[in-house]
């Protein structure tokens, strides 16, 4: 099948959590990000950019993703994609209305295989940049662990036309939406959870600035820095105070959709892991926070 509408860049997201709200303090004081919005139960920040909700926090009791959003070109985009998808007999979520949050704009919702809301919107509000050194422009990409890869990355290449940019042996592959080298990424494990969370500064000394704001914090991280092979990006990963992992990266590889090839990594040469060789490879500790806690996503939003 040719798919015919996508799905455009990555937005960001929205994390959910018993008394996750309550962490604010680490995002704005620590790691960089700016509160947009509040209010009972839900807390949302902005980056540097012009982007309205850059990372949201949500009380709840699941530890898991409440969405993930996605930026359309425009109304007749969304509304086309929506037509789209309903005529494939995909779990949409309503049909393309506008928005009561603060960002506004107007779109639809739709679950993937595990479950995920996925929300995408055209016409959000446009805050306006800041000028702001060593802070998080924007979210980079989210990495997902799912036990059916091959299915999940599937349903996201035939649904909302991404692509493959490259894979990580048999056990991860990375998918692009936009330019950037991957928005979403796709761990194979034993269920469905949030792996990590990336935040994307703008030059390599910002990325290191911010390393060394947390660490006169008195937090160091738990992987890095390094570079990696898929995506040439640095990486240094750190844990929420909620035990997600969140990382700090720059220089995302840029495709050219006319010239790439997705190529497998290894995953047994630790140069292709990180090219600098300063961080090594992950310890098992790091690789446990990062399988997550298991994240039912929205069954009960799955029309029957």
């Amino acid at each position: 099948m040719t798919q015919e509408i996508r799905v455009g860049a990555l937005r960001g997201l929205v994390m959910r959590a018993p008394g996750i709200t309550a962490t604010k303090g680490f995002y704005e004081q620590n790691w960089g990000l700016t509160l947009a919005y509040e209010e009972p139960g839900a807390v949302y920040f902005r980056g540097t950019s012009a982007e309205p909700i850059l990372y949201g926090l949500k009380d709840g009791p699941v530890y898991g993703i409440e969405y993930i959003h996605f930026a359309m070109a425009d109304r007749a985009t969304t509304d086309a994609l929506y037509a789209q998808l309903v005529a494939q007999g995909e779990a949409v979520v309503g049909e393309p209305a506008e928005f009561d949050d603060f960002a506004g704009g107007y779109g639809f919702e739709v679950l993937d295989p595990d479950n995920r809301r996925l929300r995408l919107r055209t016409d959000t509000v446009k805050l306006p940049p800041q000028d702001q050194w060593a802070r998080p422009r924007k979210v980079s990409h989210v990495v997902l662990n799912t036990a059916n890869m091959a299915d999940v990355q599937d349903w996201y290449c035939r649904v909302l036309g991404f692509r493959v940019s490259d894979y990580s042996a048999d056990q991860m592959v990375f998918m692009r939406s936009a330019t950037d080298h991957h928005s979403i990424a796709l761990v194979q494990g034993h269920y469905p959870s949030v792996n990590h969370v990336a935040f994307e500064l703008p030059t390599i000394n910002e990325f290191m600035r911010s390393i060394g704001r947390m660490k006169e914090k008195g937090i160091m991280a738990t992987w890095g820095p390094g570079r990696h092979g898929p995506g040439d990006n640095p990486f240094a990963y750190y844990v929420s105070p909620t035990g997600f992992v969140i990382e700090f990266t720059a220089e995302v590889q840029q495709i050219d959709e006319a010239t790439h090839e997705a190529q497998v990594w290894p995953r047994d040469v630790p140069e292709k892991m990180d090219q600098w060789m300063t961080a090594g490879a992950p310890t098992a500790a790091q690789r446990a926070v990062m399988q997550g806690r298991p994240d039912p996503g929205f069954p009960e939003l799955r029309k029957k």
